[in-house]
């Protein structure tokens, strides 16, 4: 468009990334987020409202994005987390005195249906263990990363970014490094321990410790792994043992939570292994604790089955 206005939002918004970055901590997903879908409503603004003010904006024009959005075949989970994106540059901005209110406050966002976290049954899992090897230096590396992210429930990134003095095995812990930067303690069993130590001998002798990276988990040529060979390797061996469609890295994380909760474990204790930061987050799980109570009770009490009335 000739002559077009630039929004303003767009120069506030890297004011706003500097905040979520150095003040809050945020991480690098999550500021790429964030910027990705604020910057998505400025063009918006910029080319139906000719660039209009941010202390201009309201409600309304924020409902005309949502519309747009709907019209893009956007889903309601992704629109929420671009509203909520929204709602937190503008808190920012009233803060800064940029404007005078927050115009979300008014937005209703789409409800969105409960999405259960994909799991591996438990017989499942001693099964991926069995049909994991120990030989060489990829196949130890493969089932020791495996079995830590299963035993530990860290994410894949908390995976990547473990060094060796992240290990503890004098207290049988691992210190991990979360979101916004927080550090948990994670307990570790004596055979895992015994493993990553194996591990790590193999590594150590495969490569010249000046010429290797300082990580715990490294590519067959001594360098950091990478993300999406963390997600190959799971999804490789995940492939061998189950048929659900999700068989990501997350999916090991899911389900070190799923059989913690099934097996009794308290729902607070499962949120500070995780990291959460807060219980909603963790209480998706005890759906799944709750579908096997049921299955539980439907067995073993003798008006548990309703069919054999």
């Amino acid at each position: 468009m000739s002559g077009q206005i630039q929004c303003e939002l767009k120069n506030q918004l890297k004011e706003f990334s500097n905040y979520l970055e150095f003040e809050r901590r945020y991480s690098k997903h999550t500021l790429k987020s964030y910027h990705n879908d604020i910057l998505q409503f400025a063009d918006y603004i910029e080319t139906q409202y000719e660039g209009l003010k941010s202390s201009f904006i309201s409600h309304l024009h924020i409902r005309s994005w949502m519309v747009n959005l709907v019209e893009l075949k956007i889903s309601a989970r992704s629109i929420n987390r671009k509203v909520s994106a929204l709602r937190s540059m503008f808190n920012f901005l009233k803060r800064e005195g940029y404007v005078s209110k927050n115009p979300t406050l008014k937005i209703v966002t789409p409800k969105i249906g409960k999405r259960l976290p994909s799991f591996v049954q438990e017989e499942n899992i001693e099964k991926l263990f069995d049909t994991i090897s120990l030989g060489d230096f990829e196949d130890c590396r493969n089932r020791t990363l495996i079995e830590l992210m299963y035993l530990t429930g860290i994410r894949r990134i908390e995976l990547i970014e473990l060094n060796d003095k992240s290990i503890d095995c004098s207290n049988s812990t691992i210190k991990v490094l979360g979101k916004g930067n927080k550090e948990r303690l994670i307990p570790l069993s004596k055979p895992l321990l015994v493993k990553i130590k194996t591990y790590q001998e193999l590594r150590d002798q495969k490569f010249e410790s000046e010429k290797m990276d300082k990580n715990l988990f490294l590519t067959s040529k001594g360098k950091k792994l990478y993300p999406k060979l963390v997600y190959n390797i799971v999804k490789s061996y995940l492939s061998t043992v189950t048929t659900i469609k999700k068989r990501s890295p997350h999916v090991l994380r899911h389900s070190f939570a799923t059989h913690l909760m099934n097996g009794g474990a308290d729902l607070n204790a499962v949120k500070e292994l995780l990291g959460h930061a807060n219980l909603a987050a963790t209480q998706v799980y005890t759906h799944n604790s709750i579908e096997k109570l049921k299955e539980i009770y439907k067995n073993t009490h003798p008006k548990g089955d309703s069919s054999g009335q």
